[in-house]
């Protein structure tokens, strides 16, 4: 087994034991097919009042850029789906599942550096930053990119296999 090979197999043991539901990886480069889309849509202003999306263009598009010598970006799927329903409510106030628990940017946040603490610990030093709605990255290409699912018409990010959990 290569040594590429190897921490492969630990990337995505590592995140099976932490529970994630998928893990893909992908070589770290310039989305060049995404450049002149995320241009077109920008320049359509489909980005409303989240003015922030037109930031950092370049970063959006090159990992490198966010994370010096970048050379893999790893994308991870968790089911946040809450395992129990809230108790009914005698006013008409409904919460979306999502926001039901501790938020996720914090839940995931936190597996997130354990999984690289612990990366660290098997493979070696290894750079790297955990992102959790936190940086200009196109989350959804990078999935697609890494083989884990598409993004459908709807523009969400899908796949037809069933989580685990």
């Amino acid at each position: 087994m290569t040594p590429a090979e190897k921490n492969t197999l630990t990337i995505k043991s590592t995140a099976t034991r932490l529970g994630f539901d998928y893990c893909g990886i992908a070589k770290a480069e310039f989305l060049e097919a995404e450049a002149p889309r995320l241009e077109q849509w920008l320049n359509q202003n489909y980005q409303g009042q989240m003015a922030y999306l037109a930031n950092h263009f370049d970063k959006r598009l090159d990992p490198t850029k966010l994370v010096d010598d970048a050379k893999t970006v790893v994308s991870l799927i968790y089911n946040y789906y809450p395992a129990e329903k809230l108790p009914e409510s005698s006013t008409d106030i409904k919460l979306a599942k999502y926001a039901y628990g501790e938020d996720y940017h914090l839940v995931i946040r936190e597996k997130l550096n354990n999984f690289l603490e612990i990366l660290r610990e098997e493979i070696g030093e290894i750079g790297g930053r955990a992102f959790v709605d936190s940086a200009p990255v196109m989350e959804r290409q990078w999935a697609q990119k890494a083989g884990i699912g598409w993004i459908g018409k709807n523009s969400l990010f899908l796949n037809r296999r069933e989580l685990r959990n």
